[in-house]
């Protein structure tokens, strides 16, 4: 058994190979929206698959080539556009996806023991491409890595220009497809064209977008000399990793009042956003952000089309001052990241998408929490012939918070996020604090304490 998180290198018996699509595929440029080439997502979504029983690699690899048919601008190329090199376009040229073969001597039993927290190690199963820029590496690398037990690791870097969460699970999805079933036909037939979100001429910027800024994030807070997002990546992060039941965040809801009605989701976010801010002991004055990705093919008009693949939603922003969301209660809290949601009205979105025609735009982090919802996905069901994986989530935690499935654990949410050593144990603590706490009714809502008091941890 593994008395670390810390992983051993890979095993390569061979050099990595370009999977390409195994017919011909249509060669252009793809034009990228604004949503999709914003600089907050240069970088690619990495996926780690457990399971218990490899699958063949021929058969992996003859789907791969099969789906990339379908999804051919994975198997194509990131390139600035001739006439504006702050935008990103897709030369759709066939080059294909790296598919990369490993050895790791422990066991899937081993890895899921250690797998809720995975530290920087685990970088170690996904190949490395020697790049001089990110618009050199291909938008899609696999690594298959066989396990001493019989068992597989699949991970997957898939590009954040090309995909979002919902875009990447149907593709994850269809190559899973065609590897059970190599003669059938994809359920959901992907949408390629982003000009249904181009930008107008010119730009009409109606709404307040605090999500973004144009002040250098260098001076964001400098009146208390703080930059938040600066801080925490020089710091020696550790993840956390805190699972919610089904019951547990129905105790949750019932802290606020009959007439506040809250998703899951709100409710969650929420009690994230106040424990993160209250173990990071915060200036009370200062305004802290809660940016959340909200899904927008429903709610932009005309609605976008059924297998829309690429960057279908914008962030959401709930922001106070530190000291409203500490000493407010959840209910406050729910209520603002309902609003925040409210206001993403199909006129908003496109003003949104205007706003991002000037590049000096970005998305302010200077002093925000980040949540990303992967647990409605349905990445966990992906299903490549073996059996469903035993553990899916990130290849490594990030400060980035990311809502998870739980495998096996329906409905139940885990919440991932990196945070200072110093101050890991002390957000632990606030986020499980859930014994003897009365809700808006005055019912007693019991809970255990699993971590000392935060009183005793120092800051």
């Amino acid at each position: 058994m593994l008395g670390s998180i810390e992983l051993p290198d890979c095993v390569y018996s061979k050099d990595p190979i370009f999977i390409t699509p195994i017919s011909p595929t249509p060669n252009h440029s793809l034009y990228l929206s604004n949503l999709d080439d914003q600089k907050f997502l240069r970088f690619s979504i990495k996926y780690l698959y457990l399971f218990t029983k490899s699958i063949n690699l021929d058969r992996l690899k003859s789907s791969l080539s099969r789906v990339l048919v379908d999804y051919y601008p994975l198997a194509g190329r990131l390139r600035t556009c001739p006439e504006n090199n702050q935008k990103l376009q897709v030369d759709c040229n066939g080059e294909g996806a790296i598919f990369a073969e490993a050895f790791l001597d422990l066991t899937a039993d081993e890895l899921l023991v250690v797998s809720n927290k995975p530290d920087k190690s685990w970088r170690k199963l996904l190949y490395k491409v020697e790049a001089t820029s990110f618009l050199d590496i291909p938008p899609l690398v696999v690594q298959v890595t066989n396990l001493g037990c019989g068992g597989m690791i699949l991970c997957t870097a898939i590009n954040h220009c090309l995909c979002d969460g919902i875009g990447t699970a149907q593709f994850l999805h269809a190559w899973a497809h065609f590897t059970k079933d190599p003669t059938g036909s994809l359920p959901i037939t992907p949408f390629h064209s982003r000009h249904v979100l181009r930008s107008r001429d010119p730009p009409q910027i109606t709404s307040i977008h605090s999500a973004f800024t144009k002040i250098p994030l260098d001076i964001q807070n400098s009146q208390f000399g703080l930059n938040l997002h600066q801080y925490l990546q020089s710091q020696p992060n550790t993840p956390a990793s805190i699972t919610f039941s089904q019951s547990q965040i129905l105790h949750l809801k019932r802290q606020c009042s009959p007439s506040v009605k809250s998703t899951s989701f709100e409710v969650l976010a929420s009690h994230t956003w106040r424990c993160w801010v209250k173990s990071l002991d915060l200036p009370s004055s200062i305004k802290v952000k809660l940016l959340f990705s909200v899904n927008i093919r429903k709610a932009v008009k005309p609605e976008l089309p059924e297998g829309y693949y690429g960057n279908g939603f914008v962030l959401g922003c709930a922001e106070a001052p530190v000291k409203h969301v500490v000493n407010g209660n959840l209910q406050d809290t729910v209520k603002l990241v309902q609003n925040a949601k409210s206001e993403l009205t199909s006129g908003s979105i496109k003003s949104v998408v205007d706003l991002l025609e000037d590049k000096t735009v970005k998305t302010d982090l200077s002093a925000s929490l980040v949540i990303s919802q992967w647990s409605r996905l349905s990445l966990e069901k992906v299903d490549f012939g073996e059996g469903k994986p035993i553990q899916m989530g990130p290849l490594t935690s990030d400060i980035y918070c990311l809502f998870l499935p739980s495998v096996g654990e329906f409905d139940a949410v885990r919440v991932l996020v990196s945070m200072p050593e110093s101050v890991v144990k002390k957000f632990e603590y606030y986020m499980t604090e859930l014994w003897d706490v009365k809700d808006i009714n005055g019912d007693i809502i019991k809970g255990h304490l699993q971590f000392e008091n935060p009183k005793m941890i120092s800051a």
